[in-house]
């Protein structure tokens, strides 16, 4: 590491690792089977031990070493003393040694504000769980096929869970970090689990391998399990193709810098801020752009309210057109 980096980047370079410990977390919880699932305002807003866990890990690690940065974080967690054990210290060295862009290094750790979503896709963690439960009660031989159909369908729900970190300056998204614990999964036992990736705008984004769409066709994800008339017409009226139906906002985030869609619709206020800073400045820094159904841009300030009210609309490229798809009715909607 030569000379020193700015607190922004030694911030994301721990955030970084944080991230993956944070990923740990929750696959050790999923395979321990003791989730501690609790209803939070209903069956689609859950909070899991793994939630809080990470939580505790991502927030305590942070503030330990950026005490003056303040840390918004999803779960609203007693304040009680955070184990030894979730602290992470390390910092990703490969960060490290980036040259920090120029309007970032100078900033402050008590102007910088970081947003926290755990476990983004706890619906789908906990279902995949319960798959994984079912598949291990499935021991007769003509329920073979059962067995295998459950755990297809777990991997496919883990691959919708992710652990968020995002870094806000002024409002602005400026740095985000997202794990998928879960990464490589598929290939079974021995195979090295999880992902990292990170991004930061005018330093560029890593850990993946940008793709888009083919030209002339139009994939457009959103919502899994909070779908509604308001949200259907929304995605109806963009014309697409293809409509992919996932869970997590830092998966479909994902699914747009890897060309598996070519604009997230998300015509509702069920988001918050937690789970787009992260993603946001991740796709900001690949070209891509993230704002609310009208095309106006979110806020991040410490103080901002945090349900992204007027809804979430994400793309790679060509941001104008799918704002100008939306109909005046879901616009009324939303106001």
């Amino acid at each position: 590491m030569s000379g020193n980096p700015a607190v922004v980047l030694r911030l994301v370079a721990s955030a970084y690792n944080v991230a993956e410990r944070a990923g740990s977390i929750v696959r050790k919880v999923l395979h321990s089977g003791e989730l501690g699932i609790v209803e939070k305002t209903g069956a689609n807003d859950l909070q899991t031990q793994a939630d809080r866990l990470a939580q505790q890990s991502i927030c305590a690690s942070l503030s330990r070493h950026f005490p003056k940065v303040t840390i918004i974080g999803e779960e609203e967690l007693p304040s009680e003393e955070v184990k030894e054990e979730l602290i992470e210290n390390g910092q990703s060295e490969e960060i490290l040694q980036k040259t920090c862009p120029p309007e970032y290094s100078e900033l402050k750790e008590e102007e910088l504000v970081v947003w926290v979503d755990p476990l983004d896709g706890t619906k789908e963690y906990t279902e995949a769980a319960k798959c994984l439960h079912l598949r291990t009660e499935v021991t007769t031989p003509h329920k073979g096929s059962d067995s295998s159909q459950l755990h297809r369908t777990a991997l496919w729900l883990l691959d919708n869970v992710t652990v968020l970190i995002g870094i806000a300056h002024k409002g602005r998204a400026i740095a985000g970090v997202i794990n998928q614990p879960f990464y490589n999964y598929q290939l079974g036992a021995g195979a090295v689990l999880g992902r990292t990736i990170w991004g930061m705008p005018g330093l560029g984004a890593f850990g993946f391998q940008l793709q888009e769409v083919p030209d002339g066709r139009r994939i457009i994800t959103t919502t899994r399990s909070h779908s509604n008339k308001v949200v259907t017409d929304c995605v109806d009226a963009m014309d697409p193709d293809e409509v992919v139906r996932v869970g997590g906002a830092g998966n479909k985030i994902i699914q747009l810098v890897e060309g598996k869609a070519s604009a997230y619709v998300f015509a509702s206020p069920g988001c918050k801020k937690w789970d787009t800073c992260a993603p946001e400045a991740i796709l900001h820094a690949v070209g891509g752009k993230l704002t609310d159904m009208h095309g106006n841009p979110y806020r991040y300030d410490a103080n901002v309210k945090h349900m992204n009210s007027t809804g979430v609309l994400a793309t790679l490229r060509n941001h104008d057109y799918y704002v100008s798809r939306v109909p005046q009715s879901v616009l009324e909607a939303l106001n």
